[in-house]
This record gives C-alpha cells, structure tokens and sequence, in this order.
C-alpha cells in the first residue's frame, strides 16, 4: 500500500493507515487535495498582499473539510481558515486577497469547488 510519488523533482511518500492495510509512512492522497487547495490559495493571498503593501508578519492556514458517506468518499465541505498577524491589518483588503484567490487565480479551488462547497474564515491577531 506503500507508494512514491515524483512531483517536480520532489518525493512524496504516499501510504494507507494500518488498519487500511498500510504502514502509515506517508498520507494518504486525498489529504493532499487539501495540502494543494492550502499552497495553492495560500501563495495566492500573500502575494496579493504583498502587491497591496500589506504587511503581514505571521501567516497560518488549516483546512478541514467532511466527506460523504458513501463510496467515492468525496469531500462535501471544506472550510479554510486564514490567520494573520500583523500591525493595523486591515480587513477589506484581506478579504479582498482572499476572495480574488478563492474566484480568480486559485485553480485548485476551482477544480474542488465543482464537487465540495469551500468556505473560508479569517482571523486578524494585531502585534
């Protein structure tokens, strides 16, 4: 059940848990959905940001999502919450980074997006 993965030079070890029949040395692929929906919106926004002269000093992204019960067990829900730390972040530019990756240049959100509802909450932590 063990796998590897050769993406952009990069290994990634793929696996299933123990009680799949796996050795758990790895994750499993449809979390990676979830770490490529995170990179992918994540770059987006800071670098929104940073054309926008915001500075942000801290940055912290978790993704959760549900899936169907059913088989295939495809996600249904993913939340995304953005974190920031900073000095006088201001919120309409934030949710404006957010919302230009999540509609424009996020093309992993656009593939999810046609099977999974993807909402998003951010928090501001001043300092």
């Amino acid at each position: 059940m063990s796998f590897e993965a050769e993406a952009d030079g990069h290994i990634i070890p793929l696996d299933a848990a123990v009680e799949n029949g796996g050795e758990d040395k790895g994750p499993r692929p449809k979390i990676l959905l979830l770490v490529g929906l995170a990179g992918c919106t994540g770059m987006d926004v800071i670098s929104i940001l940073e054309k926008m002269k915001i500075e942000v000093t801290d940055y912290n992204m978790t993704v959760t999502a549900n899936s169907v019960e059913e088989h295939p067990k495809v996600y249904e829900n993913i939340n995304i919450t953005y974190e920031f730390w900073g000095k006088e972040l201001p919120l309409d530019k934030i949710e404006k980074a957010v919302l230009l990756s999540k509609e424009k240049y996020c093309a992993v959100n656009a593939m999810l997006s046609k099977s999974a509802r993807i909402t998003f909450d951010i928090i501001r932590h001043e300092g």
